[in-house]
């Protein structure tokens, strides 16, 4: 099966699913949401899939987050909607997930990364979670879970940038390692993990995530979304995000 926004590579047990917009740094497009949810459902329906690692393509970003220049189109909001379906496709994988991030994850390529079970973090790997910049709430209902309340509030709050060695101290990263060895470690943690029981790791994923979930909170960030989006703050925000962005391109 083909794809053109994301790339599958398959090892023995082990699928990799490349982001594959380099020259837009892997920002999320809508050809991408519904290639990544396609892909997902696939990889889910096939048994000899034991663990599936998500990653970007070329050496800069993991996913710089939402296609700006779509973003703006006259479709925007449903395009960014398809976004965050693939973003709960993601999180709703029974399978074992691994985000190798090899760059900067910023907005939704910084939930992307969350809702993957695992994150390995190339040292020259950044998060962001620029919601609120924009008028948005993106990664509030997962980014608890990971970092506390405190923590998730303050990344949240400020939309500060977080690098690598931030990431590992706050448990935002579960490891670190030098960019040029990020593939080799992901491979050989992807093989562990499939070398044991399949049924028993995906149980094992299902009553950890339930014992963790917050009830009805990715609901209400959707909720809240539906309702900001209608708000000229968000739009105005989103305008000007957008053109400094486009402007760096």
């Amino acid at each position: 099966m083909g794809y053109n926004a994301i790339l599958l590579e398959r090892d023995a047990h082990v699928a990799t699913v490349r982001l594959k917009r380099p020259e837009k740094h892997n920002a999320i497009n809508a050809e991408m949401s519904a290639e990544l949810i396609e892909c997902l459902d696939a990889l889910e329906a096939d048994d000899d899939v034991r663990v599936i690692v998500l990653t970007g393509a070329g050496e800069k970003a993991f996913c710089a987050g939402a296609d700006m220049a779509e973003a703006l189109g006259t479709a925007g909001d449903s395009r960014r909607d398809s976004a965050a379906r693939a973003a709960i496709r993601l999180l709703r994988t029974k399978k074992p997930t691994i985000a190798a991030v090899n760059g900067y994850a910023y907005g939704g390529g910084a939930v992307f990364a969350i809702h993957c079970d695992i994150r390995i973090c190339s040292a020259a790997a950044k998060f962001r979670f620029v919601g609120a910049t924009y008028g948005l709430v993106v990664g509030a209902s997962q980014l608890p879970r990971i970092v506390g309340l405190a923590i998730a509030k303050e990344l949240l709050f400020t939309a500060c940038v977080v690098d690598s060695v931030e990431a590992l101290r706050i448990g935002l990263a579960n490891r670190v390692v030098p960019h040029a060895e990020l593939s080799d470690v992901v491979r050989k943690m992807a093989s562990a993990i499939a070398e044991n029981s399949p049924r028993a790791v995906i149980a094992s994923k299902e009553v950890v995530d339930l014992a963790t979930t917050i009830p009805d909170a990715g609901k209400r960030e959707m909720e809240h979304n539906l309702e900001l989006r209608q708000g000229e703050d968000h739009r105005e925000r989103f305008r000007e995000a957008a053109a400094r962005v486009i402007g760096q391109g």
